[in-house]
Protein backbone atom coordinates (compact mmCIF):
# COMPACT_ATOMS: atom_id res chain seq x y z
CA UNK A 1 0.00 0.00 0.00
CA UNK A 2 3.01 2.30 0.16
CA UNK A 3 2.38 3.47 -3.41
CA UNK A 4 -1.03 4.83 -2.49
CA UNK A 5 0.23 6.71 0.54
CA UNK A 6 3.31 8.03 -1.25
CA UNK A 7 5.26 8.67 1.95
CA UNK A 8 2.71 11.22 3.15
CA UNK A 9 3.39 10.85 6.84
CA UNK A 10 2.37 13.61 9.22
CA UNK A 11 5.25 16.01 9.40
CA UNK A 12 3.84 17.91 12.33
CA UNK A 13 1.89 15.42 14.43
CA UNK A 14 2.53 16.41 18.00
CA UNK A 15 3.06 14.17 20.96
CA UNK A 16 0.02 13.97 23.19
CA UNK A 17 -0.30 16.84 25.62
CA UNK A 18 -3.46 16.56 27.71
CA UNK A 19 -4.97 13.84 25.59
CA UNK A 20 -4.45 10.15 26.16
CA UNK A 21 -4.46 9.68 22.40
CA UNK A 22 -2.05 11.32 19.98
CA UNK A 23 -3.81 13.95 17.88
CA UNK A 24 -3.00 15.16 14.39
CA UNK A 25 -2.15 18.73 15.37
CA UNK A 26 0.32 21.34 14.17
CA UNK A 27 3.17 22.66 16.31
CA UNK A 28 0.77 24.94 18.20
CA UNK A 29 -1.79 22.23 18.97
CA UNK A 30 -4.22 23.32 16.24
CA UNK A 31 -6.53 20.61 14.89
CA UNK A 32 -7.91 20.36 11.35
CA UNK A 33 -5.43 22.94 10.04
CA UNK A 34 -7.76 25.59 11.44
CA UNK A 35 -10.94 24.35 9.79
CA UNK A 36 -14.15 24.57 11.82
CA UNK A 37 -15.19 21.03 12.89
CA UNK A 38 -18.85 22.00 13.26
CA UNK A 39 -19.08 23.34 9.70
CA UNK A 40 -18.74 19.84 8.24
CA UNK A 41 -22.07 19.03 9.90
CA UNK A 42 -23.94 22.35 9.62
CA UNK A 43 -22.62 23.68 6.29
CA UNK A 44 -21.72 20.33 4.67
CA UNK A 45 -18.32 21.71 3.67
CA UNK A 46 -14.98 22.64 5.20
CA UNK A 47 -14.90 26.25 6.42
CA UNK A 48 -11.84 27.95 7.88
CA UNK A 49 -12.27 29.01 11.47
CA UNK A 50 -10.97 32.10 13.24
CA UNK A 51 -8.17 32.10 15.79
CA UNK A 52 -10.31 34.55 17.79
CA UNK A 53 -13.08 31.94 18.15
CA UNK A 54 -11.48 28.78 19.48
CA UNK A 55 -11.86 26.06 22.10
CA UNK A 56 -9.67 23.27 23.41
CA UNK A 57 -10.69 19.67 23.77
CA UNK A 58 -8.55 16.71 24.86
CA UNK A 59 -5.29 18.45 24.01
CA UNK A 60 -6.29 19.90 20.64
CA UNK A 61 -7.33 23.45 19.80
CA UNK A 62 -10.20 23.99 17.37
CA UNK A 63 -11.04 27.20 15.51
CA UNK A 64 -14.61 28.11 14.57
CA UNK A 65 -16.23 30.25 11.90
CA UNK A 66 -18.79 31.61 14.36
CA UNK A 67 -19.56 31.83 18.06
CA UNK A 68 -22.64 29.68 17.39
CA UNK A 69 -20.42 26.88 16.06
CA UNK A 70 -18.16 27.18 19.08
CA UNK A 71 -21.19 26.92 21.38
CA UNK A 72 -22.37 23.75 19.60
CA UNK A 73 -18.89 22.25 19.93
CA UNK A 74 -18.50 23.12 23.61
CA UNK A 75 -21.87 21.51 24.40
CA UNK A 76 -21.11 18.26 22.50
CA UNK A 77 -17.41 18.11 21.53
CA UNK A 78 -17.31 14.35 20.94
CA UNK A 79 -19.93 14.77 18.21
CA UNK A 80 -17.70 17.08 16.16
CA UNK A 81 -14.10 15.93 16.64
CA UNK A 82 -12.68 13.94 13.74
CA UNK A 83 -12.40 10.18 14.05
CA UNK A 84 -8.99 8.64 14.74
CA UNK A 85 -7.51 11.80 16.23
CA UNK A 86 -7.78 13.60 12.89
CA UNK A 87 -5.43 11.17 11.17
CA UNK A 88 -6.24 9.63 7.79
CA UNK A 89 -9.04 7.10 8.18
CA UNK A 90 -7.70 4.83 5.44
CA UNK A 91 -4.22 4.98 6.95
CA UNK A 92 -5.71 3.72 10.20
CA UNK A 93 -6.91 0.62 8.34
CA UNK A 94 -3.23 -0.13 7.64
CA UNK A 95 -1.93 0.73 11.13
CA UNK A 96 -0.57 4.13 10.07
CA UNK A 97 -1.12 7.65 11.36
CA UNK A 98 -1.05 9.72 8.20
CA UNK A 99 -1.87 13.40 7.86
CA UNK A 100 -5.62 13.92 7.61
CA UNK A 101 -6.46 16.52 4.96
CA UNK A 102 -9.45 18.54 6.19
CA UNK A 103 -10.54 19.17 2.59
CA UNK A 104 -10.80 15.40 1.92
CA UNK A 105 -13.56 14.51 4.32
CA UNK A 106 -16.76 12.60 4.75
CA UNK A 107 -19.34 12.51 7.53
CA UNK A 108 -20.70 8.99 7.99
CA UNK A 109 -23.22 8.09 10.67
CA UNK A 110 -22.47 11.32 12.51
CA UNK A 111 -18.64 10.95 12.51
CA UNK A 112 -16.13 13.06 10.61
CA UNK A 113 -13.49 11.11 8.69
CA UNK A 114 -10.45 12.57 6.89
CA UNK A 115 -8.07 11.10 4.33
CA UNK A 116 -4.50 11.96 3.38
CA UNK A 117 -4.89 12.63 -0.37
CA UNK A 118 -7.37 12.30 -3.25
CA UNK A 119 -6.15 8.83 -4.32
CA UNK A 120 -6.58 7.48 -0.81
CA UNK A 121 -9.99 9.15 -0.50
CA UNK A 122 -11.06 7.30 -3.69
CA UNK A 123 -9.89 3.99 -2.22
CA UNK A 124 -11.75 4.79 1.02
CA UNK A 125 -14.93 5.55 -0.94
CA UNK A 126 -14.91 2.09 -2.58
CA UNK A 127 -15.98 0.46 0.71
CA UNK A 128 -16.72 3.10 3.32
CA UNK A 129 -18.57 0.80 5.77
CA UNK A 130 -15.91 -1.91 5.48
CA UNK A 131 -13.06 0.56 5.86
CA UNK A 132 -14.68 2.16 8.90
CA UNK A 133 -15.13 -1.28 10.47
CA UNK A 134 -11.46 -2.17 9.81
CA UNK A 135 -10.22 1.19 11.09
CA UNK A 136 -12.33 0.84 14.23
CA UNK A 137 -10.61 -2.48 14.93
CA UNK A 138 -7.11 -1.09 14.30
CA UNK A 139 -7.41 2.28 16.07
CA UNK A 140 -7.40 0.90 19.64
CA UNK A 141 -4.17 -0.95 18.79
CA UNK A 142 -2.35 2.14 17.44
CA UNK A 143 -3.93 5.15 19.15
CA UNK A 144 -1.26 5.40 21.86
CA UNK A 145 1.73 4.72 19.58
CA UNK A 146 3.47 7.85 18.26
CA UNK A 147 3.00 8.45 14.52
CA UNK A 148 6.75 8.57 13.94
CA UNK A 149 7.11 5.09 15.41
CA UNK A 150 4.14 3.59 13.55
CA UNK A 151 4.99 5.12 10.20
CA UNK A 152 8.64 4.04 10.39
CA UNK A 153 7.58 0.38 10.17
Amino acid sequence: MSGVFGGAFPSHAAEPTKATVELNVDQTGLMLQGYDPVAYFTDAKPVKGSEQISAEYQGGRYNFASAAHKDLFVKHPAKYVPAFGGFCAMGTVFDKKLEGDPTLWRVVDGRLYLNVNADVAKKWAQDVPGNIAKANVEWPKIKDIPAKELNAK
